[in-house]
């Protein structure tokens, strides 16, 4: 570990990256060693146990198969209420230009390098649950700064369901299996869910996140992150901003199509997790850009919404984001349960420069994470797990509990104190204390929602309006999917109201998948979740203030200098089509140049093996058809070659290779002979396969020229104008 400060570090001082060096002694491997027990014991025989003769009973004094099983019936800790199912990564942040006038904190001045830990999540499912469950993803940062440990919890949807804390745990009991039968498992698609949302309109705009496709991302590695809530950043002379923080993936932020994500769970479950493992192993470290927007406190106001509200953004056209940093994540971890299961996130965690705002949601949080962890790791000394121990010295009178491992000396604990001539003291500002953002505040004690917070629809219709046609159709598909399997009409027609005060025409559309109208909301009241007493006007939401507004910053399919990630191919699978009988030799031309951009291609043919080419040259085969699926690759180019293209064309397989690929608007590309290929997975009624957007097609071998245009046409990543033109079911 080098000698310099934390803040102060280069790159190249963090290679080996301090934290995971830290933790370098509490880990252990045995190869080369003898067993032994927890107490160090060498074992002779683990096969056996102890017993009164070779057929007699196991002895009580069996110590050995006590230890073992005992150990092994206690392995498991309670899973998360929520973000069950997650993996995560090391890394560091670093720093860019100097942002001293936004904050104090160390890890933010100019060059400084922090090792991080990262862990993503969906939200609803248990830890077996799929990763590619319609759902929210936790997206958490664990700094680990000279000044102590800063945790930045947030998601892959920049706002929530709800406004305040106290509605947390009857939405997650909404949308979690219902109790009755534990029915259905990381899914929003039934009643108990609807039901919530339809009498809660707060939850609008959340929703339409969900079902659009920021809820089926393409990869970890592709989506957004941000806070949510609105925090403070304070310099070092007190002066304090309000901020939304934003992480921006270099790769851009992508999706994927319902059915694709539904065949990837039965395929590979593990999809995300095996993604961002073997990115990671193959070297190609996923980075992210940390930005914020930033509020003067003096304009808190200015906007046509209420900033502490977690159910509201600040659209990025009005306030840009400001670049703080990157993050880059390098290293795996060694093993999941020691490191991915107890991290433990708080946002409590914070260092001088970081502030906490009024948002109730924020401000709930704040304590129900800390609370989590005391009940999942089993009390109080959680901090020394390795995973989530501070690089910054820790000093205070807090003792024993529950498996304590730091041997405090001395016997003064607590403080002020004389005997210990008063250490450790408390630290000034100038010393790196921790000073609260300075705040006057006054009031009431009361239970009431701000009227600042009563507008449920205007966003909701925002995001409606900034998506492109094929965005609106897949959450139009999404909802009707969802409300297909609502058992209970009344939720369908509370929902179908709602929905209709954020857009007629969603409505309609929503309804008409349903075969139903949408009912009137004359005389409804569309807030049922007031207090037995409240004035019920005050938690009626008036209609939407402006009902032309749009950010184009809100769709991941349009192309904007905001929506960056569409010139890059780089980690994206390729599949190639061939059997015996390809070309080879354009093969390996064409996989040459697509891995030279940085992406990664696979030949699927018929066996396994080796591919026998129509020159006789030779290649190895990485799967078959019946080994793997269209659904895991981003794009398919198929090989000329006669004998090859016969084969295919003959192999049902094959043909639902390319149709489902087509059907999902993918990338496609084909030289020569394997034109028929493509023909053949298109059927009648169907828009012409080789004229439709992203299909690439070469009359002969020659690669040079078809593999620029499929490069360009990867980039998009999909083609979603394929959906807006007839095709069959």
């Amino acid at each position: 570990m080098s000698d310099k400060p934390l803040a102060k570090q280069t790159h190249e001082d963090v290679v080996g990256n301090p934290k995971t060096d830290e933790m370098a002694q509490n880990r252990e491997d045995g190869y080369g060693k003898f067993l032994t027990t927890n107490q160090g014991l060498r074992v002779n025989d683990d096969q056996n146990q102890l017993k009164a003769g070779e057929r007699g009973p196991t002895l009580l004094e069996d110590f050995i198969y006590r230890e073992k099983m005992t150990h092994f019936d206690h392995e498991r800790i309670p899973e998360r209420v929520v973000h069950a199912r997650g993996v995560a990564a090391h890394g560091y942040f670093e720093a860019y230009n100097d942002n001293a006038n936004l904050s104090r904190a160390a890890f933010l001045q100019p060059g400084a390098v922090t090792p991080v830990f990262t862990r993503f999540s969906t939200v609803a499912g248990s830890r077996g649950s799929s990763d590619m469950a319609r759902d929210v993803r936790g997206f958490a940062v664990k700094f680990y700064t000279e000044e102590g440990v800063y945790d930045l919890v947030g998601n892959n949807i920049p706002v929530f369901f709800i406004q305040d804390a106290i509605k947390f745990p009857d939405f997650i009991h909404a949308v979690k299996p219902e109790p009755h039968n534990e029915i259905p498992q990381a899914a929003s698609a039934h009643d108990t869910f609807y039901d919530f949302i339809s009498i809660n309109p707060e939850t609008t705009h959340m929703l339409l996140w969900v079902m659009s496709d920021r809820g089926l991302p393409r990869s970890l590695r592709m989506m957004e992150g941000f806070g949510i809530h609105t925090f403070r950043l304070v310099n070092a002379e007190g002066k304090a901003r309000f901020v939304k923080f934003h992480w921006k993936p270099l790769l851009g932020t992508h999706s994927v199509a319902w059915e694709e994500a539904q065949q990837i769970s039965g395929k590979d479950p593990d999809f995300h997790r095996r993604d961002l493992w073997s990115n990671i192993e193959g070297g190609n470290y996923p980075e992210w850009e940390l930005g914020v927007q930033v509020v003067e406190e003096e304009d808190e106001r200015k906007f046509d919404f209420d900033i502490l509200d977690s159910t509201k953004l600040i659209p990025e056209e009005q306030v840009p984001v400001i670049k703080l940093g990157k993050m880059v994540l390098n290293r795996n971890v060694d093993n999941y349960f020691a490191e991915t299961e107890q991290v433990a996130f708080c946002l409590s965690h914070i260092v001088p420069g970081i502030d906490f705002s009024n948002d109730p949601l924020l401000q709930g949080r704040l304590f129900s994470y800390l609370d989590t962890q005391l009940k999942r790791l089993g009390g109080p000394n959680f901090h020394e797990i390795p995973i989530n121990r501070s690089l910054a010295p820790i000093h205070n009178g807090q003792r024993d509990g529950h498996m304590r491992q730091t041997i405090n000396k001395g016997n003064v604990a607590y403080g002020v104190n004389k005997l210990n001539d008063g250490y450790p003291k408390q630290a000034k500002a100038s010393e790196g204390g921790f000073v609260s953002s300075y705040e006057r505040v006054e009031g009431h004690k009361i239970r009431l929602r701000s009227k600042s917070f009563v507008d449920h629809y205007s966003q909701a219709k925002l995001f409606w309006n900034s998506q492109t046609d094929a965005e609106k159709m897949h959450i139009v598909k999404a909802l009707r999917f969802e409300l297909s399997h609502v058992q209970h009409s009344e939720v369908q027609e509370r929902t179908l109201v709602q929905l209709a005060q954020v857009d007629h025409d969603l409505a309609r559309r929503v309804a008409e998948g349903l075969g139903m109208a949408v009912p009137s909301s004359d005389g409804v009241q569309l807030n049922l979740a007031v207090p037995a007493d409240g004035d019920v006007a005050h938690y009626q939401s008036g209609p939407v203030k402006d009902a032309s507004a749009s950010s184009p910053a809100l769709s991941i399919a349009t192309d904007s200098p905001i929506n960056a990630g569409k010139a890059s191919i780089k980690t994206r699978q390729i599949a190639i089509l061939a059997t015996d009988g390809a070309d080879v030799a354009a093969i390996g031309e064409l996989m040459k140049t697509l891995m030279d951009q940085g992406a990664q291609t696979a030949i699927v043919a018929t066996h396994l093996g080796t591919l026998k080419g129509k020159d006789g040259q030779e290649i190895l085969i990485n799967w078959t058809f019946q080994a793997t699926s269209s659904v895991l690759f981003d794009a398919l180019y198929v090989a000329g070659g006669a004998g090859s293209v016969q084969r295919l064309t003959q192999d049902a397989d094959a043909v639902r290779f390319v149709n489902e690929a087509f059907r999902h608007c993918k990338p496609l590309a084909a030289s020569a002979e394997g034109v028929e290929l493509l023909k053949a997975a298109s059927y009648p009624g169907a828009t012409d396969i080789l004229s439709a957007d992203g299909v690439v097609t070469s009359p002969d071998n020659k690669v040079a020229g078809l593999a620029q245009n499929f490069i360009k046409a990867i980039a998009q990543h999909r083609f979603w104008s394929r959906e807006l033109k007839a095709m069959p079911a």
